[in-house]
């Protein structure tokens, strides 16, 4: 989601291909960003100015070895595995810069290489600019998870129970994107599943959510997407404090606490149930608007901007995303 919002603002004034190695249909202009196949042991099709690769480093490489001439820039939403510290050198050898998606990530993978490090920055993951909080009241009762089942959905289960011993009325909704199972354990009561969501509904539930409930310890976010939409729509997030991006993303520190100890749950989630139901308890954060982020995108590529690509784009000098 990230990548198609940042792709078809940048393509009002960009020509934009994304290409994608599991695409099986011919190729197809939307909003503005076309979108094409993707084979690795082959080079593109045209002269590309700046080709962005999403996370993986050997297809970074394969392609500035097949197009000298362009950029290459590597967009990582992940943490990268031991096994991808050998890749640095010839990284930074090949002059591709890492485009990480929070100052938290960077810092880390500049530890994690070292010495070999590439060039690494950071640009956030983007939220709407409309996203703001409205009149919807908020139910005191009510706790939303919204992330994949790996992100220690399980442990938030056992920690919304213990929770459930003081205020034996909430009721925790768990919105699932549906990629990946994932052993949970016992499902305790007052578990609402809503499945795979439209992200307009999700946002919805965001509003009318007591706060984004993820006490967890186990999986950190490289920037966390959900936390900072929650947030947008007046939605706090309760945190495990210093883990992945959680602190930077969050809008205030109070999100963030050690999640780990029963007492201070229940103590968050009683204050945020005593504040006026209308009354946002989150806000936004300006440097992760759209509008922000995209302006950071288009400084970063440089150069001229080209016109919007039209259904039959013109074969000049595109920017490049490999998916």
């Amino acid at each position: 989601m990230a990548l198609v919002k940042v792709c078809e603002r940048l393509a009002q004034t960009r020509q934009i291909v994304v290409h994608q190695r599991a695409r099986q249909s011919l190729d197809e202009v939307v909003a503005g960003v076309r979108y094409a196949g993707f084979d690795v042991k082959r080079p593109l099709a045209n002269e590309a100015a700046t080709i962005v690769v999403i996370n993986s480093w050997k297809v970074a490489l394969k392609l500035a070895r097949s197009h000298p001439e362009a950029r290459v820039l590597c967009w990582l939403h992940v943490f990268p595995g031991r096994h991808n510290r050998s890749f640095a050198a010839e990284l930074k050898a090949a002059d591709i810069q890492i485009v990480c998606v929070s100052k938290t990530h960077a810092d880390w993978l500049r530890q994690f290489l070292g010495a070999e490090a590439p060039s690494i920055r950071f640009i956030y993951n983007p939220i709407a600019d409309h996203l703001a909080p409205d009149d919807t009241p908020r139910d005191p009762d009510l706790l939303l998870f919204a992330s994949s089942p790996h992100k220690g959905l399980g442990q938030v289960f056992r920690r919304f129970e213990a929770l459930r011993e003081r205020f034996p009325h909430l009721k925790l909704a768990v919105a699932d994107p549906g990629y990946l199972a994932w052993p949970t354990g016992r499902v305790p009561a007052g578990i609402r599943p809503l499945g795979r969501l439209e992200h307009s509904d999700l946002i919805g539930w965001m509003r009318r959510a007591l706060c984004l409930f993820a006490p967890q310890d186990e999986f950190a976010e490289t920037f966390g997407l959900v936390i900072a939409e929650a947030n947008a729509v007046g939605c706090p997030g309760l945190l495990q404090r210093g883990l992945g991006a959680n602190d930077e993303v969050a809008s205030d520190s109070g999100q963030c606490i050690d999640t780990s100890d029963p007492e201070m749950i229940a103590e968050r989630i009683a204050n945020w149930r005593t504040a006026e139901p209308a009354s946002p308890s989150a806000q936004a954060r300006p440097d992760f608007r759209l509008s922000s982020v995209t302006a950071q995108w288009s400084a970063l590529l440089g150069g001229r901007p080209l016109q919007p690509v039209r259904p039959e784009p013109s074969r000049t000098h595109p920017e490049r995303i490999a998916s």
